[in-house]
């Protein structure tokens, strides 16, 4: 039998019923007032022959108690686990395998038993924080459970969200220094969290080709994310194949002894991912209108051409198609880009999206999640990934109509069947009741934020144990950097606090930031003009200006400096992966 130094007992057994129980609370107390306080939220231990269970104080009530003289007050509790063994090896499990019985002694949890039931179990427990029951106690998570069963992060605008997200990927980074993480940065607001182990891009630094698109995320873009004409997705369709077998032809040809074969027969769908040139696939529509007799019918293919040729030529699509027409397969240099393979000290890839057109963000969104499951699908999990998406709920919308289906089914299909290759899921949401209920769903470690909403709250109580759901009255409430955390990664349903995340890793959304306007840069005309360069920079040929000291320059058509100059806060030696241009 387990026993510990605990204070004088403040209840008893009256009543049991399944994995609840009734306490009631004694009318005497040995206890000083501030020990006694047996609140809703609060662990208690209950003495058993041979163990000691803990449960939480799920409701307290003084009803149907005024005549006795015995109890004060009753309790309901959730019977959560167990205390096995002697002191000196105590261990903690989850699930009951003794209950108690009528009349078996109740006692506010010691800090002892606190102790054994957060006891880290392994190197791979990382510290986030402290109970809010008791600061002296650290709260741990277990890394492999929380990864390997997805997790997610939810909570209202300015309760701390992100700077939890940074805590929480900073700890895992230094217990899982050889993990690859790829961060969606929907607001660019982590850029700085992780040092130099991270390598950030943007549009001015990415290059991610257009044949990596398949075919509804090439239409998305060139439709600017309005559902596309038939006739023209019926032509694009058909001629897309064909050039992708063009290039592979043209790339042949240079092979001695090899026999020319059609474009049409080498078996490519408009979703292989191989490259082809835009010159071709404008070449072969066309060809196509030439053919036609019927002036009328032409001017669908003129219109296509015409919005192939508006998104190429667009400075804010550069990051497809530069040299869109030269072709080289560079597919392996892009995946050994994006997610760091190899990792050379910058295990972690941050996507800035906010600089990117906002017609394109939902497609460049599903080609990056796609290909991450893809390469975990065809590597077989190999190398890990963590996968972390900010603002989720703008990708996997609850609303079918909302959004951008293929991103949702690339979301979704790394919920569903990341684990198993290797590629988890981390998502960050303030609306969860926006998102994809199945999505959700399959995250088995949550970190519950202040949430005011009332359909926030009901699909968070839809997600969790219903021994959980009890704590879930608290969300509301919840201070800054409070979290309530359940599921696989914590030892117990857990009322928590967020550790202090030091200045420089802070997210920008939550450093330090005076609402006073800055006297250097107030009124001074230099500082407009060159605030008014990088603005049209975003939109032209030319590099963004990013200071008033900037000497402009022409573009850099390739991943090394000249553009990655400091003043950008770019490290070059982040791109020595790739020694040439990504055509």
């Amino acid at each position: 039998m387990t026993h510990f130094n605990a204070p004088a007992s403040f209840g008893r057994i009256i009543s049991v019923k399944g994995s609840l129980a009734r306490v009631g609370l004694l009318a005497v107390s040995q206890m000083a007032p501030a020990e006694a306080r047996g609140t809703v939220g609060r662990f208690v231990s209950i003495r058993c022959s041979t163990s000691t269970i803990i449960a939480m104080i799920t409701e307290v009530s003084c009803e149907n108690m005024l005549e006795s003289d015995t109890y004060i007050a009753s309790a309901s509790v959730d019977l959560l686990g167990e205390i096995m063994g002697e002191p000196d090896r105590a261990k903690f499990q989850r699930g009951v395998t003794n209950y108690p019985t009528i009349g078996d002694t109740v006692d506010l949890i010691s800090n002892t038993e606190l102790r054994t039931v957060y006891a880290p179990t392994g190197s791979d427990q990382i510290n986030v924080g402290t109970l809010q029951q008791d600061k002296s106690v650290i709260a741990y998570v277990d890394v492999e459970e929380m990864l390997s069963k997805h997790f997610a992060v939810l909570g209202s605008t300015g309760v701390g969200k992100s700077s939890g997200v940074s805590l929480l990927l900073n700890e895992i980074l230094r217990v899982r220094p050889n993990l690859r993480i790829f961060l969606l940065d929907v607001h660019n607001e982590y850029g700085r969290c992780f040092g130099d182990r991270a390598l950030v891009l943007n549009p001015r630094n990415l290059k991610l080709p257009f044949w990596l698109f398949n075919f509804e995320e090439i239409v998305d873009v060139l439709f600017a994310g309005r559902p596309g004409v038939a006739e023209e997705l019926e032509i694009l369709g058909e001629v897309i194949p064909i050039a992708k077998g063009v290039y592979t032809q043209y790339q042949n040809s240079d092979r001695i002894g090899l026999k020319r074969v059609d474009p049409k027969t080498i078996g490519y769908t408009a979703d292989t991912p191989v490259p082809y040139r835009l010159v071709d696939l404008i070449s072969l529509i066309d060809e196509r209108m030439g053919k036609l007799e019927n002036r009328s019918s032409r001017i669908i293919y003129h219109k296509l051409i015409s919005r192939i040729e508006t998104v190429r030529n667009d400075p804010r699509y550069a990051f497809m198609f530069d040299n869109a027409n030269v072709g080289g397969d560079t597919m392996a240099e892009v995946i050994s880009y994006l997610f760091r393979l190899p990792a050379n000290g910058k295990p972690m890839t941050i996507m800035q999206l906010a600089g990117f057109p906002a017609e394109v963000v939902d497609s460049v969104v599903s080609v990056l999640c796609r290909m991450a499951f893809d390469f975990g699908l065809w590597s077989d999990g190999v190398s890990p990934l963590l996968f972390v998406c900010e603002e989720a709920h703008r990708y996997a919308s609850a609303d079918r109509n909302i959004g951008f289906g293929p991103t949702r089914k690339a979301v979704s299909r790394i919920a569903k069947e990341g684990r198993k290759y290797g590629v988890y899921l981390g998502l960050v949401t303030q609306r969860p009741a926006e998102l994809d209920a199945t999505i959700i769903s399959q995250c088995n470690t949550l970190f519950a934020m202040r949430l005011a909403n009332d359909r926030d709250q009901a699909l968070l109580r839809s997600a969790v144990s219903d021994a959980a759901a009890n704590l879930l009255s608290f969300v509301p409430s919840l201070g800054t950097r409070e979290v309530l955390a359940f599921g696989e990664g914590v030892a117990l349903p857990t009322r928590l606090r967020f550790k202090e995340v030091p200045a420089h890793q802070l997210p920008r959304s939550e450093a330090t930031i005076s609402t006073a306007p800055s006297v250097a840069a107030g009124h001074d005309a230099h500082f407009v003009t060159a605030v008014l360069e990088r603005w049209r920079g975003a939109t032209s040929h030319r590099e963004v200006p990013n200071d008033p000291g900037f000497t402009e320059r022409p573009m850099a058509r390739t991943l090394e400096a000249p553009m990655l100059q400091p003043s950008l806060g770019l490290d070059p030696d982040r791109f020595s992966l790739l020694k040439k241009p990504l055509r």
